[in-house]
């Protein structure tokens, strides 16, 4: 039986450690560089575990959705 999400340690802690991993998603995925990704808000939900992060980058806008137990990008979505 595996321990439930609030009894394992995250792997994406705090904004510092969640911040690179969704501009890393956004050079892959818009293949941009990483000077103009410019980070516009922060947001964890503490009920699901999720790091929410909006970026700016050349005109366009996305939010990456993080999963800060198992530390991957679950949803990138352009807004």
């Amino acid at each position: 039986m595996s321990p439930g999400i609030g009894l394992m340690k995250r792997r994406l802690p705090t904004e510092k450690e969640a911040i690179p991993l969704a501009v890393s998603g956004i050079i892959k995925k818009y293949n941009v560089a990483a000077d103009l990704v410019k980070t516009l808000e922060t947001k964890y939900d503490n009920e699901a575990g999720d790091w929410y992060v909006a970026l700016g980058f050349n005109e366009k806008r996305a939010i990456v959705k993080m999963d800060s137990v198992l530390g991957t990008i679950t949803d990138i979505t352009e807004i």
